[in-house]
């Protein structure tokens, strides 16, 4: 059975809780922390259903946006898919592959 380590740590963190504040403390601190959960659920989502909280619901209809991509005088007067913003806004990815491979050589272990 593999087990990621984002997995791992759940259930470390549970059995560390469980082994530290006892069996009953634990599931009313899990409780809690789900009841605190779906408050904050509730909440986003009654925001979401009321416009009138959140006047820009979209990230294009954001008025600095809408003046950084203006075609007349904005700063990106191109466009969103201009050369300028896509040098500007977008990462590039480099092939470190080989380094891995060499540390690897070397002997040392690395878990990614």
């Amino acid at each position: 059975m593999k087990i990621s380590r984002r997995s791992f740590i759940k259930a470390a963190g549970a059995v560390a809780g469980y082994a530290v504040l006892g069996v009953n403390i634990a599931k009313e601190a899990v409780a809690d922390v789900m009841d605190m959960v779906a408050r904050r659920q509730n909440s986003v989502y009654a925001a979401d259903a009321n416009p009138a909280i959140y006047k820009l619901r979209k990230s294009q209809d954001n008025p600095m946006i809408v003046k950084i991509y203006d075609p007349k005088k904005g700063f990106l007067h191109e466009g969103p898919c201009g050369h300028e913003s896509h040098e500007l806004l977008h990462t590039h990815y480099y092939d470190r592959s080989s380094k891995l491979e060499a540390l690897k050589k070397k002997g040392i272990k690395l878990n990614l």
